[in-house]
């Protein structure tokens, strides 16, 4: 070591000396940052999980269309079409601009000469063409007066609305009088003119058949390969007087109804029928179901229950659970044991047969949704329970207990100002996931017929699929839809609460509680 030399300190000059801080208070220096909440700093980790954030945009959508698609819609729930049954989805502006999925296309294999003639009178009588487009040819040969001949069928895309063309119905004489009014004002034909079934070689039971066929349903047509019309011209067999919109070709002769008992029947165009009950044409973004409900509107309904039910049960559950489940955690021991051992009861309980026993014999004293919502409140909290006491036995021995418990902190601040905040980043996800589990068990109740929530909600979307399910295979779109909208709300909320717990708690971040 070497040694010190004091001389080359001895005489050091007092301008050399200078206190770095003479003033009388010293304090540190003030910060330049802006000061971060807790919440601010949460999100800044939930914004870089990128899977979580397009969930949330997409949960938001979905939360948006559940309460604004009611509004867009034209429909109400109660409004309802018996013809329009499991029909596509079809807007006329669409279908002129050649747009497939919005056509109300349906496919046709196997169309005859005899099938296609039937379509090209529907066209020639509305003034609409119900095929679309042909998507195949077959060609057979078969045996006719002892010679091999070739017949073709084809299949054909038709749409659905304008291929149901004229129906029969029957009015009453001042509704029948209301429909030419609104005919000459409007200037649309809706009723055409009758046709006597035995015109047509026996066949009564379709209206679209306008023109000559023989007994087997085939049309005859002239030399010129056209159509004949039949159209009844017995004055003495006509209903009420008819002063409206003539067909052309009609020198006044033709009858538009038959005498029925105080009523008259007649041939309606039923697309524009639709028109005059509802203002406006048929529009169904999305279709309609087995009950001739617009699918775009129901779904939105059916979801908006489903999503404020939900909540409302989450906040109930998640306020006794945590109760109980902070009761259970902080204190332990003889308490937990006993408050445990009641949890175990309950969770023995199946939830499907609560809910059966509620819906017959609560429901009927308190109402359908009352009872739901109690059977829900029975049992529910148990899980939110249990994963809050988990939480409280995670925490309470930690340091930052110890001390506030050091410095006479009661038990209910150590409770619920110090050990359940770091709890919840947990709790959170799992509030988040407890919305979705409410609409999927609330979903599968209605879709079993167990719980009937139709006359509150006007329907849900269980009711929807249970609908949607019976036709799966003729109008796919009936269950596609609800499907598709309960898919993605189950898998949205999933992402969201994953990714707001590790944006809460990131110390939880990768683990399953």
């Amino acid at each position: 070591m070497e040694n010190f030399n004091n001389a080359e300190y001895e005489h050091i000059p007092a301008e050399k000396f200078a206190f770095v801080q003479d003033s009388d208070k010293i304090h540190d220096i003030e910060l330049q940052t802006k000061a971060r909440s807790f919440f601010a700093d949460a999100m800044i980790r939930f914004s870089k999980n990128k899977s979580s954030v397009v969930a949330a945009w997409i949960l938001l959508f979905l939360i948006l269309f559940s309460f604004i698609s009611p509004l867009l819609s034209p429909y109400g729930i109660k409004d309802t079409d018996k013809l329009y049954v499991n029909y596509p989805p079809f807007l006329e502006w669409a279908a002129d601009l050649g747009i497939e999925a919005l056509s109300g296309a349906k496919t046709f294999d196997s169309q005859n000469d005899t099938a296609m003639n039937f379509w090209r009178g529907i066209a020639e009588e509305t003034g609409r063409n119900p095929v679309i487009k042909t998507i195949g040819t077959h060609e057979t040969e078969v045996k006719y007066r002892g010679q091999m001949v070739k017949r073709y069928t084809y299949d054909i895309k038709v749409n659905a609305y304008y291929a149901l063309g004229v129906v029969y119905r029957v009015f009453s004489y001042d509704e029948f009088k209301k429909i030419q009014d609104w005919q000459n004002e409007h200037g649309i034909q809706i009723i055409y003119p009758y046709v006597e079934p035995a015109d047509i070689s026996g066949i009564t039971d379709n209206a679209n058949i306008w023109y000559k066929v023989d007994a087997k349903g085939s049309a005859i047509l002239d030399k010129d390969g056209n159509l004949q019309p039949v159209y009844s011209k017995r004055a003495e067999i006509a209903g009420a007087e008819y002063n409206s919109l003539r067909i052309e070709g009609d020198d006044g002769s033709y009858i538009y109804s038959m005498a029925k008992s105080g009523s008259v029947q007649c041939r309606i165009d039923y697309y524009n029928y639709y028109r005059y009950i509802f203002g406006h044409k048929p529009q169904y973004v999305f279709g309609t179901n087995s009950m001739g409900m617009d699918l775009f509107g129901a779904i939105g309904i059916g979801a908006r229950f489903s999503l404020v039910f939900a909540v409302i049960v989450s906040a109930i559950n998640l306020t006794i659970g945590a109760i109980y489940g902070s009761v259970q955690g902080y204190y332990g021991g003889r308490v937990d044991m006993i408050l445990d051992r009641i949890a175990d009861i309950l969770y023995g309980v199946p939830f499907i047969v609560v809910t059966t026993l509620f819906q017959y014999h609560l429901a009927r004293k308190v109402g359908v949704v009352p009872s739901f919502l109690f059977a829900y409140v029975m049992v529910g909290w148990l899980g939110m329970a249990a994963l809050t006491r988990k939480q409280f036995y995670r925490f309470k021995s930690q340091e930052f207990v110890m001390a506030a418990r050091t410095l006479g902190a009661s038990d209910r601040r150590l409770m619920f100002k110090h050990i359940f905040p770091n709890a919840i980043g947990t709790i959170i996800t799992s509030c988040a996931l407890v919305i979705p589990g409410v609409i999927s068990s609330e979903t599968s109740m209605t879709y079993l017929g167990i719980v009937d929530l139709s006359s509150f909600a006007g329907t849900t979307i269980g009711t929807l699929l249970s609908q949607g399910n019976a036709a799966a295979t003729t109008a796919p779109h009936a269950m596609l839809w609800p499907s598709v909208f309960l898919g993605l709300l189950m898998i949205c909320f999933n992402l969201f609460g994953n990714g707001l717990r590790d944006a809460f708690n990131p110390t939880t971040r990768g683990v399953e509680d």
